[in-house]
This record gives C-alpha cells, sequence and structure tokens, in this order.
C-alpha cells in the first residue's frame, strides 16, 4: 500500500484549549498530528479509533473522509467543540 498522509477533505474546525484556540485541519495528516501532538487525552474508544481510522487512511485503506469523521467523534467524546 502506497503512503499518503496529505489526503485532503472538507476542513473542520476545532475549538480547543482552555483559550478556545481554534484548530483548523483538512487532511490526513494535520489529522494524525493533532490526535497525536495536541489532544488533550491520550485514551477513550473514538481517540483509539480516531488514530486507527488515521493510519489506515495514511496507508489508502481508508477514504480521507472516515479520518475527519472519527476525528468529529474524538472531539465529541473529548468535549472538543467542533465547528464544520
Amino acid at each position: 500500500m502506497k503512503r499518503n498522509t496529505l489526503r485532503p477533505f472538507p476542513a473542520v474546525t476545532l475549538v480547543m484549549g482552555e483559550n478556545g484556540n481554534y484548530r483548523r485541519v483538512n487532511s490526513v495528516h494535520q489529522v494524525a498530528e493533532l490526535l497525536l501532538q495536541h489532544w488533550p487525552v491520550e485514551n477513550g474508544e473514538e481517540y483509539v479509533a480516531a488514530v486507527r481510522v488515521c493510519l489506515e487512511a495514511m496507508l489508502g485503506a481508508a477514504p480521507p473522509e472516515a479520518a475527519r469523521e472519527a476525528l468529529i467523534k474524538a472531539a465529541g467524546e473529548a468535549g472538543i467543540s467542533v465547528m464544520q
């Protein structure tokens, strides 16, 4: 399988942190970076599923939109507001 981390999708904006900072993501690479480096919690079923789906999307085994949807579910689990 070919690895492609720049697979784009319609942008999602998340409101993160106590200051209400915005993070806009529109690629599988950005989802991976957000989940692995900036996510406020590193547990939860939706978080783990999002990491897994993101890896699958990088490898071409899942569409980029699957990573987007998994991110939205993980955000809901973590109490992060999503603006679409």
